[in-house]
C-alpha cells in the first residue's frame, strides 16, 4: 500500500501538495494525520467526493503500508501515529517538502526539499516535466495551496517558480474566483473576538529600528486560524514584524510574521521548539504563561535583530566637490571622471549648493557648457549626519524627492548619500544608471589570507613581496599586492605576475626594492610607475597609487595621484580589485572594498561602476576572458551594461592596437572556442572579423582543441605563438587579399603575416593532395606539407574528412621527426665536393629517397648521395697549388714585401 499524507492542522498547501502528490502515485491513498485547518475542513465538505482514495488514518492497517509518501513536512512529531512508520525499514519514504531541514527530520529515499514560497510548486513542477494533464478542479486546489503559503504571491517568501506554477495552474483552468472565495472567508466569531483581544494588547517595540509587535491573547478552547489573524494585524499595523502570542486549552501557540530580513522568524521559533521559514513561522510551547512566553519573545528578539545600517554604513567618501565658478563642462567631466551623480558645491570651505548630473545634462544640452555651476545648482541644500538610520534617510528622500543627501560633520562635507546607496539596501544587486564611486562598504571582518599565498606562491615570490614590505614600511609607504595575483591565491590557480601599489612614491619604492633584490629598474615618470627587470626576463611592476579616468569614452586613460582605494576602483571587475597589504605588521590583510572575494565565491564577473564599458569597451572581451577562464557568469547588470554598451556601438571606437590585445590574450588561452562563441553571442564578433561570419569558422574553432592534443601526441611541439593556430583557422576560407588587410589592420609582423598567406595559398593544394585516393609518395605528400607554417597543422586536422586521409598526414608528421637523413655536410664534404647550395639539395634529395624506402641505412644513404652529386655534376674541392719559393727555397708572399717596400719608401 502506497499513501500520501501530510502535517496534522493541515492547511490549503497541505491539502494541495497531497492532491498534487496524486498525480505522482495515481494508486496512493490520501490520508490525513490529524485536524485539519478551517479553510480545508470548508473546503472538504464541498469537495470531498470529487479527491480519490481520502482515508482517515484509522480506516488504513498501517502494517500493509510499504511506501509512505511525506508533503508539505518532513518532521516525525508532525504526522501523529503515522511516525510508527519511520522505525520500519521495510517502508519506503518520499519526501517533497519547501520547509528547510531542522534537527530530527526524517531522511527519505527521495528527497526534494527546496525552499520556495509553497509545497505544491515542488509537485507541479514534476507534474510538467511528465506531461501530466490536470483538471481545472485539480488545478483550482493547487492555486489555493501556492496562494495561501504565499499570501497570494506577496510573501517575501516568493520564489519566481511560485509565480510559473501559478501562471501554468491558470493555463489549466484553475477558477480564481474560487480560490478568492475560500481565502476570503469572513471570520468567524472566535476569530473576530480574538482578533479584538489582540488589537487591544499588542505592544509596540522599536528595536534597533525595526519595528515590532508583540499581541497576546488567552481563549478557553482552541480557535483556528491564528495565522491567518496574525496575517491581518500585520496589515491593519504596518509594522515590521507581528507575533501573536495565544493560550488555547493547555498551551502556548506562537505564530510571527515577518517582513524584513533582518527578523528572521524561523530563527526565533527555533528557540521555542518550532521552525518554519525566515518570513513565516510558528511553535506550540506548554508550561508556560502567555507572558512568560512574551517576556522571552521580547528578549530574544532584542539579541538577533542586527542594528540598522547607517549613513557612515553606505556613504560615498571621500567626496569630489566643486566650486560656485566651476564650470558646467567640467563638472561633467568630474562626474564621468569618478562615477559621481551629484556634486556638493563648496565656497571659502562651506557647503552652497550641490549641482546634479541631471542639471548638468540640461545645461549642456542648451550649450551652457561653459556657464558656472552656480547659475544651475540647487541652493537649499539638505544635509544629514552619518550617524543617521537608513530607513529615516530613506523618508526624507521621499518626503523632500532629492536624489542625494550630503553628510556632514560641523562645516565640513565628509560624504554623500544617494539614491542608488539606498536603493542598494533595499533590493540586493541594484545598481544604478550611475554608480557613486568609492564607497566604504568593506566588512569590518579582516581576513588574512597569508597561509593561502604561502601555498599557492614559489619561495622565490613570497621572497619578493615580504621585502617589499620591508622597504616600504623603512620608507614610511604602505605596499600591497593587487590584481590578478591575489584573485589566483584565492582561486588556487598558479600566477606569477606581480603588482605591487604603493601609497607613496612607486618609483622610489622601486629603486630601493631593486637594492634589496638585485634587477634593474625602467621608471616611467608620466604615470608614477616602474619596472624592476632581473637578467632572467622576469619583471614586476610598481605603481604609485593612482586613479583612472577617461576624458572622452575609449579613450586611453589619465593618471592622478590618489590611494590604494581610488587605485583598485580603476580596474575592471570587482575580482581584479583586491588587494593583500604586504608591510610586516599587516602581512597577508585581505584588502576588499568591492566584495571581489564574494563574487569569486559565487562566480561572477562584476564591473565596478555603470560607466565601465563606456569608459573602456576592452573590458567587454575581458569580461568573456574572465568567464570561461573561470567558469563563472557575468552577472546580470553586468549583462545588461555588456549589450548595452555593444548597442551603442562603442567597440567602434577601440583602437585597432588595443582591440588586438585583447583578442591576441584570448587566442592565447588554453580554450579559446569557448570565449569565441561567447563574443560572437554578444555581437561582438563583428567589430573582431567584418568580413568573415562566425558560423562559417566555427566548427574549425571547435575542433581546434582536439587537434591539438592529437597533435601533441604525435611528437609534434606547440608554437611559440599559440595564438596563431586560431587565428589561421578563423582566416582560412578567406581570400589572400582579405587575410592581408585584416593582418595589416592588426599589425601582424612580416613573418606572421607570410604563414597567414602561405596557409592561405597552399593549403587548398595540400588538403587536396592528402585527400586523393590511391598511392601518393611520401616524399610528394611531404614536399606538400611543407609549404604549410607548422603552425597551420592543427588546422589542417580539422578540415581532413575522412580516416585514410588523416593516417597520411600522420605519416607525413612522423616523417618529419624519425626520417631525417643519418649523413650531413660533413659527410658530402669528406667525398672532396666543394660547398654550396648543392650541399642542401642533396640532402633534400637523401630524406625523400628515405621517406619513400629507398634508403634505410647510412651506407645506403652515402651510396645515394654519391650517385646524385655524380649525375648533377656537383663541383669538386679543387687541390691547393703549392706557394713560390725564394732562391733560398722560402715561399714567397707578393703582397707582404709590397707593403714592406710601400714602407720604405715613406
Amino acid at each position: 500500500m502506497e499513501i500520501i499524507t501530510t502535517h496534522v492542522n493541515t492547511d490549503l498547501d497541505g491539502l494541495a501538495s497531497m492532491v498534487a502528490a496524486q498525480k505522482l502515485y495515481p494508486g496512493a491513498q490520501l490520508i490525513f494525520p490529524g485536524k485539519l485547518s478551517r479553510n480545508v475542513e470548508e473546503f472538504l465538505a464541498l469537495h470531498k467526493d470529487t479527491l480519490k482514495h481520502v482515508r482517515n488514518i484509522k480506516d488504513i492497517d498501517i502494517n500493509k503500508v510499504k511506501r509512505l509518501i511525506m508533503v508539505d513536512t518532513k518532521s516525525p512529531g508532525r504526522v501523529s501515529k503515522l511516525k510508527e512508520l519511520f522505525n520500519r525499514p521495510q517502508v519506503e519514504v518520499h519526501i517533497y517538502d519547501h520547509h528547510p531541514r531542522a534537527e530530527g527530520d526524517v531522511c527519505g529515499k527521495v528527497e526534494v526539499v527546496e525552499p520556495i514560497g509553497a509545497a505544491t510548486t515542488l509537485l507541479i513542477e514534476r507534474i510538467r516535466a511528465k506531461g501530466l494533464e490536470i483538471t481545472p478542479l485539480e488545478a483550482t486546489i493547487m492555486m489555493l495551496g501556492i496562494y495561501e503559503d504565499t499570501g497570494c504571491l506577496v510573501f517575501t517568501n516568493t520564489t519566481p517558480r511560485d509565480i510559473r506554477a501559478a501562471a501554468f495552474l491558470l493555463e489549466q483552468g484553475a477558477s480564481l474566483a474560487v480560490v478568492a472565495d475560500f481565502l476570503g472567508r469572513p471570520l468567524t466569531q472566535d476569530q473576530k473576538a480574538l482578533l479584538k483581544k489582540l488589537l487591544v494588547t499588542a505592544e509596540h517595540h522599536h528595536i534597533n529600528g525595526t519595528k515590532v509587535l508583540i499581541a497576546r491573547g488567552s481563549v478557553d478552547e482552541f480557535v483556528g486560524g491564528l495565522a491567518l489573524l496574525t496575517h491581518k494585524l500585520s496589515e491593519i499595523e504596518r509594522t515590521d514584524a507581528v507575533f501573536a502570542v495565544v493560550e488555547m486549552e493547555d498551551r502556548i501557540h506562537l505564530v510571527g510574521r515577518c517582513a524584513l530580513k533582518e527578523v528572521n522568524c524561523k530563527e526565533i521559533m527555533e528557540h521555542f521548539g518550532g521552525g518554519g521559514h525566515p518570513a513565516a513561522a510558528s511553535a506550540t510551547i506548554k508550561g508556560k504563561t502567555v507572558d512568560e512566553v512574551a517576556k522571552h519573545l521580547l528578549e530574544l528578539i532584542k539579541s538577533m535583530i542586527r542594528p540598522p545600517m547607517t549613513v557612515k554604513d553606505i556613504m560615498s567618501s571621500p567626496v569630489k566637490m566643486v566650486f560656485p565658478e566651476t564650470t558646467i563642462e567640467e563638472a561633467g567631466k568630474i562626474m564621468l571622471r569618478y562615477g559621481h551623480t551629484g556634486l556638493p558645491v563648496i565656497k571659502d570651505g562651506k557647503l552652497v549648493g550641490v549641482i546634479s548630473r541631471r542639471d548638468v545634462e540640461k545645461a549642456t544640452h542648451h550649450g551652457l557648457g561653459h556657464a558656472p555651476v552656480k547659475g544651475y545648482m540647487t541652493v537649499n541644500v539638505v544635509t544629514v549626519n552619518k550617524d543617521m538610520n537608513i530607513n529615516d534617510v530613506q523618508d526624507l528622500m521621499i518626503e523632500r524627492d532629492i536624489g542625494r543627501l550630503p553628510v556632514v560633520e560641523g562645516d565640513k562635507v565628509i560624504g554623500i548619500v544617494s539614491r542608488t546607496d539606498v536603493l542598494q539596501t533595499l533590493h540586493e544587486g541594484f545598481q544604478g544608471r550611475y554608480s557613486t564611486i568609492y564607497t566604504d562598504k568593506t566588512s569590518t571582518k579582516i581576513t588574512n589570507i597569508k597561509p593561502d599565498m604561502q601555498r599557492a606562491l614559489p619561495s622565490r615570490i613570497m621572497s619578493l613581496l615580504t621585502k617589499a614590505g620591508q622597504v616600504a614600511e623603512r620608507l614610511g609607504y604602505q605596499v600591497y599586492a593587487v590584481g590578478g595575483l591575489v584573485r589566483d591565491v584565492m582561486l588556487k590557480v598558479e600566477n606569477l605576475d606581480v603588482d605591487l601599489v604603493v601609497e607613496g612614491n612607486g618609483i622610489e619604492m622601486a629603486y630601493e626594492l631593486s637594492k634589496e633584490i638585485g634587477g634593474r629598474v625602467r621608471p616611467h615618470e608620466k604615470f608614477g610607475t616602474a619596472e624592476i627587470v632581473f637578467p632572467d626576463g622576469y619583471w614586476v611592476d610598481v605603481v604609485t597609487a593612482r586613479v583612472e579616468y577617461y576624458e572622452y569614452p575609449a579613450a586611453l586613460p589619465q593618471v592622478e595621484q590618489s590611494t590604494l582605494r581610488h587605485d583598485l576602483y580603476r580596474r575592471d571587475f570587482t575580482i581584479n580589485a583586491m588587494a593583500v597589504a604586504l608591510n610586516p605588521n599587516r602581512f597577508g590583510e585581505l584588502v576588499d572594498y568591492f566584495n571581489g572575494r564574494e563574487d569569486l565565491e559565487i562566480g561572477a564577473i562584476r564591473v565596478l561602476h555603470n560607466l565601465s564599458f563606456i569608459e573602456d569597451p576592452t573590458r567587454i572581451l575581458r569580461a568573456v576572458r574572465f568567464e570561461q577562464r573561470y567558469d563563472m557568469a557575468i552577472e546580470p547588470q553586468t549583462m545588461r551594461l555588456i549589450k548595452e554598451a555593444v548597442r551603442e556601438k562603442v567597440l567602434s571606437r577601440l583602437s585597432n592596437e588595443r582591440m588586438w590585445g585583447e583578442l591576441k590574450s584570448i587566442l592565447d588561452e588554453a580554450d579559446p572556442e569557448h570565449m569565441l562563441d561567447r563574443l560572437d553571442e554578444l555581437g561582438v564578433w563583428d567589430y573582431l572579423f567584418p568580413e568573415i561570419t562566425f558560423w562559417e569558422v566555427q566548427y574549425v574553432i571547435s575542433e581546434m582543441p582536439q587537434a591539438l592534443m592529437i597533435l601533441r601526441n604525435w611528437g609534434w611541439a606547440e608554437p611559440a605563438e599559440k595564438w596563431l593556430p586560431y587565428f589561421l583557422g578563423i582566416l582560412h576560407l578567406t581570400n589572400q587579399e582579405t587575410a592581408y588587410q585584416i593582418c595589416q589592420r592588426y599589425n601582424l609582423g612580416r613573418r606572421q603575416t607570410d604563414k597567414v598567406l602561405d596557409t592561405i595559398a597552399n593549403g587548398r593544394i595540400a588538403l587536396k593532395r592528402l585527400s586523393t585516393e590511391g598511392d601518393v609518395p611520401l616524399s610528394e605528400l611531404t614536399k606538400i606539407v611543407q609549404t604549410l607554417p607548422r603552425e597551420a597543422y592543427p588546422l589542417f586536422l580539422t578540415l581532413l574528412e575522412d580516416k585514410n586521409a588523416i593516417r597520411r598526414f600522420r605519416m607525413v608528421m612522423e616523417s618529419v621527426h624519425k626520417n631525417k637523413p643519418v649523413i650531413n655536410g660533413k659527410d658530402i664534404r669528406a667525398m672532396g665536393y666543394q660547398p654550396g647550395p648543392m650541399y642542401r639539395r642533396a640532402l633534400d634529395a637523401v630524406w625523400r629517397a628515405r621517406l619513400d624506402g629507398l634508403v634505410s641505412t647510412r651506407e645506403e644513404e652515402l651510396e645515394y648521395i654519391r650517385a646524385y652529386l655524380e649525375q648533377n655534376n656537383a663541383p669538386k674541392i679543387q687541390p691547393k697549388q703549392p706557394k713560390p719559393a725564394d732562391s733560398q727555397g722560402q715561399p714567397t708572399n707578393p703582397g707582404k714585401q709590397g707593403k714592406k717596400s710601400k714602407g720604405k719608401k715613406k
